[in-house]
């Protein structure tokens, strides 16, 4: 049994985890910050009315649709930061052992 610890500790197979679990967890909060709070701000100062994921630029016949990725990169972006902070802030980096 203590040799699969070892290994579970030198393989930093608990930062692996603990990271998949928290960015799983906080997904739908924080998707919902994103699309209740961040994006009607941003759409304001684009100018798309209602939706950051409506967003478009129209060049001749082409329509260019920047504001979904622009929502999913925010989303990216926001969950990222959330899971790396919440790692450093429980200590949680500090437990996978040096080689």
């Amino acid at each position: 049994m203590k040799g699969f610890v070892n290994f579970i500790r030198e393989q930093g197979v608990i930062g692996l985890a603990v990271g998949f679990i928290l960015g799983g967890a906080v997904s739908n909060l924080v998707k919902s910050v994103v699309n209740d709070l961040i994006n009607p701000i941003l759409s304001i100062i684009l100018g798309a009315a209602g939706d950051l994921g409506s967003a478009t630029l129209k060049i001749g016949p082409v329509e260019i649709l920047y504001g979904s990725f622009l929502a999913n990169l925010i989303n990216f972006v926001v969950i990222a930061l959330v899971v790396y902070y919440g790692v450093k802030g429980l200590g949680l980096d500090k437990i996978d052992k040096k080689k």
